[in-house]
């Protein structure tokens, strides 16, 4: 690995000294006109290859572009609606999410991704904050759009089934268990709703004319926040998605084999993480998308991957210790399998020893949020073990450390990661006093997590800012007694905050669920007092049956404060 050093400013600290040579320090993120001609010419050039599989069903790149143009020409002629137009897709990983993307994208329609678990007041919180005329719902998810319907924008509403794509057979076969054996669709009704498949066939016989695209258009509003407060969306243009697109292909091009990897994408396509870096540069790449419906069947997701060999997987901790905690997971083939990407949350090194030690790969873990679409940083996939940090800046990404007063830190300082890159968004939707917030005066995105930098450039983050705990003037740091009591034998997962004791004093309260029934609270602290200064041991132990967790799988703090 040869060293590339980029001189540094006071002001611009970025540190590449530990690039290998053959990945370009920055990037032209204008090598697309769009992403609506980003997926014309990665599905001409991979025409005949498989694109998608779900539930054994395979979707190729051309038979994707002839499905994207049916329903993109169904939403110019039929509905009629006009570029910028914001639809929302409530949909989990099934073929017909990356088909209504990118129908939506060639429209020159906003996307709206929305997690289908959300509640009736989530979502009309998100559809009416985002002003979305069109939504494609799962059959399973209508009711909730029903019961919000007369108190939104939404104009136009297509229902989607589980077997929409799955071919005649099989798709009625699927449709007809999840209705009627398993009783997972609630009742709904919504007047003037038309299904998916109507949108395809009529979408069949019209013709569709390709509308004007900038890259400063508005791709996705992206909506983030769910964790610490309520939601507000990021605008993500066509340049940020596609620069970060470049910066990942850049990453991954000395690594992969183009058009023959098979990758395992069991996070929710609508999450930003599973978006940017499975469904599109993967896509790009040539790559085959394994889609996990549900990612928390894992005997099925593990029945459903031992079929291919696969080569590639994304995830966060959360599933890869569900992972690893499941008999048939160990009896899986990993000949092929060479890269594990970790992001969303901490990878916990328990987890990452035994992940080693089960599949033979590292986890390499990233970075990156939602605002900046969202990887900024990441390990490089040849490292020997595994190092705790977030990896380096992707090219053309500056990452600096800066304290409250906005001054960059030396390195090893401790202090808010900042972020400026073409990636970085400009501003959230109609939410100006947080996009004030959201950055410095001198142009920096404040991401609201604490880190550190080394020499190298290696970044290693300490916490959330919101999520600190000061004891005594001495700051705690969840992550690292989170990181200790999963190393502990009989501790399956822990979750780690602050709470006040009787003199308004903060003090350390853990979650713990347990794998062993014998474990105790006194086994807990003692192990505790071998690995922690005492002001960090916590004073409160509560045992439960599962954390609260996003859809991705970060745990909900919030939630258990």
């Amino acid at each position: 690995m040869s060293a590339r050093t980029i001189k540094a400013t006071p002001m611009d600290r970025v540190w590449l000294t530990n690039y290998p040579s053959s990945i370009p320090p920055d990037i032209n993120a204008e090598v697309y006109s769009s992403l609506a001609d980003f997926f014309e010419q990665v599905c001409e050039k991979y025409s005949k290859q498989n694109a998608f599989s779900n539930f054994g069903v395979d979707l190729t790149y051309s038979t994707l572009q002839n499905r994207v143009k049916s329903l993109a020409a169904y939403f110019q002629n039929v509905l009629q609606l006009a570029p910028g137009t914001r639809i929302a897709l409530m949909l989990p990983n099934l073929l017909q999410y990356p088909i209504a993307l990118c129908a939506a994208l060639k429209a020159g329609m906003v996307v709206v991704n929305v997690n289908p678990l959300y509640t009736a007041d989530e979502l009309k919180h998100q559809l009416n904050d985002a002003g979305a005329e069109v939504i494609i719902v799962l059959e399973n998810f209508a009711h909730t759009v029903a019961a919000v319907y007369n108190q939104t924008p939404l104009k136009h509403v297509l229902i989607t089934t589980m077997g929409d794509e799955l071919g005649l057979i099989k798709g009625r076969l699927m449709n007809f268990v999840v209705k009627y054996i398993k009783q997972m669709v609630v009742p709904w009704e919504i007047a003037g709703a038309k299904t998916y498949k109507q949108a395809i066939a009529a979408g069949q016989k019209l013709n569709f004319s390709p509308p004007s695209i900038k890259l400063e258009d508005t791709a996705f509003l992206q909506y983030t926040g769910g964790t610490t407060g309520v939601a507000k969306g990021a605008i993500l243009s066509h340049k940020n998605i596609l620069a970060n697109i470049q910066q990942l292909l850049a990453w991954m091009k000395p690594y992969l084999t183009e058009g023959q990897e098979i990758m395992i994408t069991a996070l929710p396509l609508y999450h930003i993480f599973s978006l940017t870096v499975n469904c599109m540069t993967f896509f790009g790449f040539g790559a085959l998308n394994l889609l996990i419906t549900n990612p928390r069947d894992i005997s099925s997701m593990i029945s459903m991957v031992s079929k291919f060999n696969f080569t590639c997987m994304t995830g966060v901790n959360t599933l890869f210790n569900g992972l690893l905690n499941h008999p048939k997971f160990s009896t899986l083939n990993f000949d092929s399998f060479h890269l594990t990407i970790g992001g969303g949350m901490a990878v916990q090194p328990s987890v990452a020893k035994r992940w080693k030690e089960t599949t033979g790969t590292e986890i390499i873990e990233g970075y990156g949020l939602s605002e900046t679409s969202p990887v900024v940083s990441v390990n490089f996939p040849d490292i020997e073990t595994y190092n705790g940090t977030i990896g380096v800046p992707l090219p053309s990404t500056f990452i600096s450390i800066q304290n409250e007063q906005e001054d960059i830190l030396p390195f090893g300082e401790i202090g808010e990661i900042c972020i400026k890159g073409p990636q970085v968004m400009e501003h959230y939707w109609n939410n100006p006093e947080e996009t004030h917030r959201a950055f410095t005066s001198t142009g920096w995105f404040r991401s609201g997590d604490v880190g550190t930098m080394d020499f190298k450039g290696y970044i290693k983050i300490v916490d959330r800012k919101k999520d600190m705990i000061i004891i005594s003037g001495f700051n705690v740091y969840p992550n690292e007694v989170e990181g200790v009591l999963t190393q502990q034998p009989g501790i399956l997962e822990a979750a780690v905050i602050g709470v006040e004791d009787a003199n308004a004093n903060e003090q350390v309260k853990a979650f713990i669920v347990r794998n062993d029934p014998h474990l105790d609270e006194k086994a807990i602290i003692e192990y505790c007092r071998q690995h922690l200064t005492a002001y960090k041991i916590p004073k409160i132990i509560e045992f439960c049956e599962e954390l609260p967790k996003t859809p991705v799988g970060k745990i909900l703090r919030r939630r258990l404060r």
